[in-house]
């Protein structure tokens, strides 16, 4: 087995990297739980900066409204199990149809209930459930409320701007007051939050018809939806092929770049790295009840461990990183899933098994982030190869992953979960140790009995 504490020199941090790499590669994690495609949220940047270009906007409005398109869906995994358990249907599914549903409507909105609550039973148990969302009171904007809530919360967390945060706030206001949460109509409603009601919109449908069917849709909710000038400056840019060009083509993360203002773009060091892992860690957490703080306890044992086997600041740093972002991939897996309280189904379990995938591939698009993603993806292998989503053995998992997944194992164990409460840390010790060997690295797991043994209490 390679020594725990040999690995080769990391490449020395890169102050020079550009926030907007990391939070425009960290938005595709927020399109998963959101049941988009990857990039939405990119590509939305994309026509809302244009819009944004077009009005005239200044550089520090700009650098406001960027970030919002970016972060627009930052509160969305923290309504995922409520959504789930109202539905009684797979969040993903009911969120991703949602977006294309007139739902100001209230037939529009009563179809798309009608359709997706309690998908997949009986006719008994769907009626059932529709019948429950007319005596739930104001479910929508519940759901709404909570996420947009959510979302300006993390933006502010991430040290972005007031104007930032209200644009992601007010995101699902509608110019004629029948949006939510709070019913803000005309230009009661942020600027900037027009702007990104009418760029997602837009993003969504230009990807299911094209152009033309982008800028039908929009022009039938001007007035209601959208604010009608802002309609009439995306008709003026319309007839420009090169920017719908540029979103058919699939490379607008590259394209993104030349749209963010210079003189207003921020740069992530260490502490900011830390910071954007920290808040992104939240967003995982908030997905399923059952992981409320998953990420931070991973996090906290990972590092413990790690110093127990002598690790410096600078990797116990990378190494708190990628605890932090292991689980990042499951904002893809539906909480039908994630908090199903009996035994999961082949099939669901092969779902469950990807999300180490998803997670190597939202962060492997930060330069700075590849190594950390192969670390945090490999949170479920084990040194004997039955592990995945890769089965890697022992020779091919390094010590960072090693330390990663028996730290994952801990905290997991020691929470509760939806088939069963949290265990006793004896009988964690007792199962953990069974697996020292088999499964998870013996000197690992020596590490860290001695890091738990030493640590003071959780606050």
């Amino acid at each position: 087995m390679p020594a725990l504490t040999g690995r080769p020199p990391a490449s020395p941090p890169d102050a020079g990297i550009r926030l907007s790499e990391v939070i425009s590669a960290l938005s595709y994690a927020l399109d998963l739980t959101e049941g988009q495609t990857e990039g939405h949220s990119v590509r939305s940047c994309l026509i809302g900066m244009r819009i944004g270009r077009r009005l005239g906007l200044g550089d520090d409005a700009l650098s406001s409204l960027f970030y919002a398109l970016l972060l627009k869906d930052a509160g969305c995994s923290s309504n995922a199990a409520r959504t789930c358990e109202l539905f009684a249907a797979d969040d993903l599914v009911v969120k991703r149809t949602w977006k294309r549903v007139d739902w100001s409507r209230g037939w529009d909105a009563f179809v798309h209930v009608a359709r997706n609550a309690g998908a997949g039973s009986g006719v008994a148990e769907r009626v059932r459930r529709v019948a429950a969302f007319a005596t739930a009171g104001p479910v929508g904007t519940e759901l709404v409320q909570t996420r947009c809530e959510r979302g300006a919360g993390i933006a502010r967390l991430l040290g972005f701007t007031d104007d930032t945060a209200r644009a992601i706030h007010a995101l699902d206001e509608h110019w004629d007051g029948a949006g939510k949460p709070a019913g803000l109509a005309g230009e009661e409603i942020p600027l900037l939050a027009r702007i990104a009601c009418l760029a997602q919109t837009v993003e969504i449908f230009h990807a299911a018809g094209g152009v033309r069917e982008a800028v039908e849709v929009a022009r039938r909710r001007a007035g209601r939806w959208f604010d009608p000038a802002l309609v009439r400056v995306l008709e003026s840019i319309a007839g420009d092929e090169e920017p719908w060009r540029t979103l058919a083509r699939g490379d607008a993360a590259a394209a993104l770049a030349a749209l963010e203002p210079e003189d207003r773009m921020p740069m992530a060091g260490d502490a900011r790295l830390d910071q954007v892992a920290e808040a992104f860690a939240q967003v995982i957490d908030a997905k399923s009840p059952y992981t409320f703080h998953h990420s931070e306890g991973v996090a906290r044992w990972a590092v413990e461990t790690g110093r127990v086997l002598g690790f410096g600041a600078a990797r116990l740093a990378e190494l708190r990183r990628a605890a932090l972002l292991h689980d990042i991939g499951k904002l893809g897996v539906s909480n039908r899933i994630l908090d199903k309280p009996a035994r999961l189904s082949d099939g669901e379990m092969a779902i469950v098994r990807r999300h180490p995938e998803y997670t190597v591939r939202i962060l492997s698009r930060v330069g700075r982030f590849r190594e950390l993603a192969e670390v945090a993806g490999a949170h479920h292998e084990r040194i004997d190869g039955r592990g995945y989503h890769r089965g890697l053995a022992a020779g091919t998992l390094s010590a960072d992953a090693r330390i990663l997944a028996v730290a994952d194992i801990y905290d997991a164990l020691s929470a509760a979960r939806p088939y069963r409460e949290a265990l006793p840390h004896d009988r964690v010790m007792e199962i953990m140790r069974a697996d020292a060997g088999p499964g998870t690295c013996p000197e690992c797991f020596a590490a860290l009995c001695a890091a738990v043994d030493e640590a003071p209490a959780a606050p």
